[in-house]
Formats: structure tokens, sequence, C-alpha cells
């Protein structure tokens, strides 16, 4: 396939352009021209050195990664920065980011991924970030308990971290928010929204308190375990346009 092809067909269907103004990540080709094919298409959580290598080590054309290089605007291409778009250069490797786009996208995303993994079935959008909303609301069929929950997070890949629980909300748990990452800033849109537990991946110290005030269930199962989904579900798209496919897993315990 093109790359040109590749890239508009990703685009299009992440909606990116919906997440321009509010997303630090530029999304979309970060590294490589439009030029050339796409025959083989590697696909990881962390765009970084290591990742870019493995990529190169199985002659995948184009690494497609939640977080990429670019945070914002490049000043200069020294250290990492130099290390890691070096390292695509020299292998002739593109890079494809969908960050925010993929957090929120309705079947595609890291937040549909966990709903799924859950039992969960889908309610619509939740997580509003400056208009675009980045994670979903979620309803278990039967109401569970918080240690049954808990457990299933565990088998996340979480590089053997335990999953931490702030267990502030009933007992069973019915109506649930997911916002993967980095997500404890929505603890108060969902108490809000008459949900029983949110879903993140890390947390920061004022979420204890605002759990407890709000009643609310809190499951931080880890950034990393928690954005697998998305780069793993656009693998199996890709995979079906008859491009060769790799995951490559690299756990950060975080």
């Amino acid at each position: 396939m093109d790359r040109s092809e590749f890239v508009e067909r990703l685009n299009e269907r992440l909606d990116h352009d919906a997440y321009a103004a509010v997303d630090a990540s530029p999304n979309g080709l970060q590294v490589g021209s439009g030029n050339g094919t796409i025959e083989h298409a590697a696909f990881a959580v962390d765009g970084v050195e290591a990742t870019v290598r493995e990529a190169a080590s199985v002659d995948a054309d184009v690494l497609v990664v939640h977080h990429g290089f670019v945070w914002g605007d490049i000043e200069r291409v020294t250290g990492l920065e130099y290390d890691r778009i070096a390292a695509c250069i020299e292998n002739d490797l593109a890079l494809y980011v969908s960050h925010l786009p993929l957090d929120g996208h309705d079947t595609l995303g890291n937040a549909a991924g966990v709903a799924s993994f859950l039992g969960a079935e889908p309610r619509g959008p939740f997580g509003d970030y400056g208009g675009v909303t980045i994670g979903q609301r979620a309803h278990l069929p039967a109401p569970r308990p918080v240690d049954q929950i808990e457990t299933r997070l565990s088998e996340l890949d979480t590089g053997g971290e335990t999953v931490q629980t702030l267990d502030f909300g009933p007992e069973t748990i019915e109506e649930i928010a997911i916002v993967t990452g980095s997500g404890t800033d929505w603890i108060r849109e969902a108490a809000e929204s008459e949900i029983d537990a949110l879903v993140t991946g890390e947390g920061k110290q004022q979420a204890y308190h605002e759990a407890r005030e709000a009643g609310l269930t809190v499951f931080l199962a880890g950034h990393y375990a928690t954005e697998t989904f998305g780069v793993r579900a656009l693998r199996d798209l890709v995979d079906g346009w008859g491009i060769e496919t790799t995951y490559i897993d690299r756990p950060t315990g975080l």
C-alpha cells in the first residue's frame, strides 16, 4: 500500500482534525515522507528509540504509536529527540502517531477497549477536554463487587505492578467511566454523572481526597496497561488491509 494512502486511511478513521486544536501531540505522520510503500507495520504504545529499533529489526516500514516524539513544538533536534529521529531515518522507518483521538474513539479507542475487556456495554462518550471527549461511559449488565473488577484489571499488562483502588463508592459497581492514561482530573465529572467508578491509569495526590469526598471508587490500573488497547485495535484494522503487522510490547509498570 502507498504510504500516503496508509496515512490518509488512518487519519480519516481516527478523526484527527477534531482534536487538532487541543492535542499537544501532532497526530498523523510525525517522521517520514509521504512517498514509499507500507508492506509491514509495527505497533507500540510508546514511540522511543527502543521501539523504533525493534520495529526496524523486523523490517517494518512504519511504527504506529500512541505516544509520539513531539509534544508541542520542537525547538532543537538534540539529545533524546535526535536519537529517536535519527533511528527512524537510519532505518527508513516512518512514525505515525494517534494520541487523544485514540483515547476517545468509540470503537478503536483505549477507553472502548477497556470497557470491552471489563464486559461492559458502551453508553457514549465521557471526559470533556476542550470541547472533545477522550473517554467512554459504560454499563455493566450485572452489578459487580469492587474486588472482582480489581481482579479483572490486574490481568492487564501492568508490568507486575498491582492495581490501586480508591474504594469510596458503592459496594457494587454498575455505571463506570473510563479515561485511560492520566485521568483523575475527571473525578468530578464522573461524580456529577452518577457514575459508580472511574477506571484510569495513574493518579495524583489530590485524587484520593476528591474520590473520597465524591463517594466514587477509582481504579488505577497503570498508564501503559490501560493504553495498549488502541494500538492493538489499529493493528487488527491494518491487518485486514493485507499488510503484515507486528505488535511491540514494552510495559513500563507505570
